[in-house]
């Protein structure tokens, strides 16, 4: 007894020490024989993942990736195994249509850890991805999509006549909440049918929100160490804990439950109609609404919410372009070419409204670490450099977006007229425009947020002219995958 109590208490932190060592030597020798050991970075990210993952943590990754590239050149070591590329150009290889760099095994927790019913954005093998792509691709068409806009308009309705109250008031808001309860609301009008009603509460009633940020959180960290991603979903219906997600997975299946039962009788065809339709053909499963939906309200209420606040930002900031934005409308206003509500027709013949969510795109991507791929087999040269089979590498927007070398000079200011001064390069700039992903997998819910953003914008600056409260203060940033800002405005009518 004597002898296991010995062992109990004074082994304990032996094993511990002894653990800790062979961890580190283990480390050492992979960094030893690594092929790649010359390439520079952080001294820590030689030997761990767990540089990267303090660094995401700490806050304003996006700022610091960018200065680790000023620094080393344009790849940086972030993990032993881990590399990111700033060469826009370089990185096309990894991101183009026909690719074989697949998604690496960072993004297994953004989804279910049973690798069979990862949904189109975790999904990392490219047959399958386009498999399940294929199957509801036609169901964010922009031809489908604007079928949508009367919905749409009835959430741009609503958010004008509370842009009224916060006028009549003096009241100061906070833009990038209400532009996520608008955006909340819209695809909710058009996924299910029903608007989640964040707008007209003013405050995330339901936990939705919160739930959603925590799931990107935790994407965006345990990413970074994939392995752990089944344990920590295991152990949390082991113990029975609250899953995050299950807040949004929970509307979803009353809203698919309610339909099926005839509920919220329309004359219209939304999403979950059509989702529905093709479940009921066959041509997908119960899986695939239920993900579908999933992916519409937790990727693209965010990505949309932080794209408009960019444009109200900025566009503060830059009085002189909001008058230009302004003069646009009246021109087109004098020239009976759009509506009240404008059409999303209407707007594509708008060059500086185009220009306008193009340049916000640009300046704030919504996502903040790289889009990491593996190299295929036979490895890959990039930026003279070779990246044997398995290595995983990536670019951010962040870095791609300031690369003046396609976009111009002063990267770093908002300047929608880049977009209007050169066909040639404007088509470059497009090519490299990585606010939605790249090649074929760019988001699918690309075109709902372009649908939106390009309708509620210019029936905002018509009515509206946003004075940020603190002028001489930037914004406050905080980088969960998406970089979601933190201002307040005030509105004043027209």
């Amino acid at each position: 007894m004597a002898l296991i109590a010995l062992f109990s208490e004074t082994n304990k932190s032996s094993l511990v020490l002894y653990s800790f060592i062979i961890y580190v030597l283990i480390s050492l020798l992979r960094y030893s024989v690594n092929p790649l050991k010359s390439v520079p970075g952080p001294f820590f990210a030689r030997f761990t993942r767990l540089w990267e993952l303090h660094a995401v943590r700490r806050g304003g990754f996006e700022k610091t990736h960018i200065a680790l590239h000023e620094q080393h050149g344009p790849i940086v070591r972030l993990a032993p195994n881990r590399y990111s590329i700033s060469d826009a150009k370089e990185a096309d290889q990894i991101y183009r249509h026909g690719s074989k760099f697949i998604k690496a095994d960072f993004y297994h927790a953004f989804g279910n850890p049973n690798p069979v019913d990862a949904d189109t954005f975790s999904e990392r093998d490219n047959e399958r991805h386009a498999f399940k792509r294929r199957k509801i691709a036609s169901l964010y068409s922009m031809s489908t999509l604007v079928s949508y806009e009367q919905f749409v308009d009835r959430c741009n309705t609503f958010l004008c006549e509370k842009m009224c109250d916060f006028a009549d008031t003096g009241t100061a808001f906070e833009v990038p909440a209400w532009m996520q309860f608008y955006a909340f609301d819209v695809i909710g009008e058009i996924s299910v049918g029903r608007s989640f009603g964040f707008m007209e509460k003013g405050y995330d009633f339901n936990g939705i929100l919160q739930a959603i940020h925590t799931s990107m959180t935790y994407g965006s960290r345990v990413g970074l160490l994939p392995e752990f991603h089944p344990f920590f979903a295991w152990m949390a219906r082991t113990t029975k804990q609250p899953i995050p997600f299950d807040t949004v997975q929970d509307f979803i299946d009353g809203s698919v439950e309610i339909r099926k039962q005839g509920g919220f009788p329309t004359d219209r065809e939304d999403f979950l109609t059509k989702l529905l339709s093709l479940r009921k053909s066959e041509k997908i499963n119960n899986l695939d609404v239920a993900t579908s939906l999933g992916a519409n309200i937790a990727a693209g209420s965010d990505t949309t919410a932080i794209s408009l606040s960019t444009v109200i930002y900025h566009m503060a900031r830059n009085p002189a372009k909001a008058e230009k934005l302004r003069q646009e409308i009246c021109e087109h206003e004098e020239m009976k070419t759009i509506s009240d509500p404008v059409t999303f027709k209407e707007a594509q013949d708008m060059p500086y409204l185009q220009a306008v969510i193009k340049e916000a795109l640009r300046i704030h991507p919504v996502t903040g670490q790289i889009l990491s791929r593996l190299v295929p087999s036979g490895g890959a040269t990039i930026c003279g450099r070779y990246f044997p089979e398995g290595t995983e590498v990536g670019t951010s927007p962040w870095l791609t977006h300031f690369d003046e070398d396609i976009f111009g000079a002063n990267t770093h200011s908002f300047i929608p007229e880049r977009w209007l001064e050169d066909k040639d390069r404007a088509s470059v700039m497009n090519q490299h425009l990585l606010a939605f992903g790249a090649g074929a997998r760019t988001c699918l819910g690309k075109n709902i947020s372009m649908l939106e953003m390009t309708k509620v914008i210019p029936q905002l600056y018509r009515k509206f002219d946003f004075e940020l409260v603190k002028v001489d203060e930037d914004w406050k940033l905080d980088m969960v995958w998406f970089v979601k800002q933190s201002f307040k405005s005030r509105v004043n009518r027209i």
